[in-house]
């Protein structure tokens, strides 16, 4: 072996450390990166997803055979890109009626009560848990708005 050929096959072994040592690092941001905007592409659902509901609730409106909650339940379902499907997910969505005076908690959804829909609870585990522990992150959304008399009188749905 002469003085270039060792020389050479040294490097070699340098260029194989070198990489390891950016590549590895260089990998656990991108992948870093890319979990965080998952998490928060998860949130911004979840929030899209309740305001569909506060939407729907503000019509008094229910789909055939269920009541007033069930129905907005399944609007926020039908919106969170199947964050929350079956049971499990329709435990996470609350639906609370407001006085609009007190800002107490009332039992019914009556005209000019305020209606606040959020999913609360949900967990998103990291899929790459790097540089951090494992724990999943809480991730909460609501939406309120006031709802408004029915015309003509009407009674809305029951509940």
């Amino acid at each position: 072996m002469t003085v270039g050929q060792g020389r050479r096959w040294r490097q070699a072994g340098n260029t194989l450390v070198e990489t390891a040592l950016i590549l590895l690092p260089l990998l656990a941001l991108v992948f870093a990166i890319i979990d965080f905007s998952v998490a928060v592409f998860v949130r911004s659902t979840l929030q899209h997803a309740t305001r569909e509901g506060v939407r729907y609730a503000v019509t008094y409106q229910t789909i055939g055979g269920l009541g007033h909650d069930a129905s907005i339940k399944a609007v926020v379902q039908n919106a969170a890109m199947g964050f929350l499907n079956g049971p499990h997910g329709a435990n996470k969505i609350h639906i609370r009626y407001f006085d609009p005076v007190t800002f107490q908690e009332v039992p019914d959804n009556a005209p000019g009560n305020l209606v606040e829909v959020s999913v609360e609870d949900f967990r998103w585990s990291w899929m790459v848990p790097v540089w951090r522990n494992a724990s999943p992150v809480t991730i909460a959304a609501r939406s309120s708005d006031r709802m408004e008399g029915l015309p003509g009188g009407q009674l809305p749905p029951p509940r």
